[in-house]
């Protein structure tokens, strides 16, 4: 049964890695106005939701697995308390930095029509951090698995596709960049 938990644990951490750079790279792409006649820009917003709302499963099973198995001795605090685990305490610590910060995207995202765009925009900025966090915990909580060329791979992709979108996301320029810059700029001084 151990066993099975390991690598229940292992394989949807490398999905959650996987689909959490798919979500970082339509969210850019969503912010830098990306869109094609086959993807119009709510297309692009509904798969960016679609696809954090699947994160929000697999890491629920990666987590639960974790805690559950009884060869590392990770305890629920541990996976949402930062640093507070005796196994891999830097390591498993990013990894509930991550959960944290995307717990926070989570509920101000189903809050978004009673923030303030403002106080919403902030949290979401967040993501910039849960992504390097979670990429971080992956690469340093090791396994056997992360020597694989697979794996390697695996990350090298996922940094690559964001990379990508960032790049678009920097360049990116609409006809009305300067007023929503304008607009921004405003709205975060109010």
């Amino acid at each position: 049964m151990s066993h099975a938990l390991w690598y229940a644990s292992r394989a949807t951490g490398l999905v959650c890695l996987l689909l959490l750079s798919a979500s970082v790279v339509l969210g850019l792409l969503g912010a830098g106005r990306f869109s094609t006649a086959s993807w119009p820009r709510f297309v692009l917003g509904a798969l960016h939701r679609n696809v954090s709302l699947l994160i929000v499963v697999f890491l629920t099973v990666h987590i639960s697995t974790a805690v559950i198995d009884p060869y590392a001795g990770i305890g629920w605090i541990s996976a949402v308390v930062p640093f507070t685990s005796a196994y891999h305490p830097l390591w498993l610590g990013l990894g509930a930095v991550a959960f944290d910060l995307l717990l926070a995207l989570i509920v101000t995202s189903l809050l978004r029509t009673r923030l303030s765009l403002r106080l919403w925009r902030a949290v979401h900025w967040t993501a910039y951090a849960c992504w390097p966090a979670a990429l971080v915990h992956g690469i340093g909580i090791g396994g056997t698995d992360r020597t694989q060329p697979w794996a390697l791979a695996l990350d090298v992709f996922a940094v690559g596709s964001v990379l990508v979108a960032l790049g678009f996301r920097l360049l990116a320029s609409h006809p009305d960049t300067a007023a929503r810059g304008a607009a921004v700029g405003s709205s975060w001084r109010s």
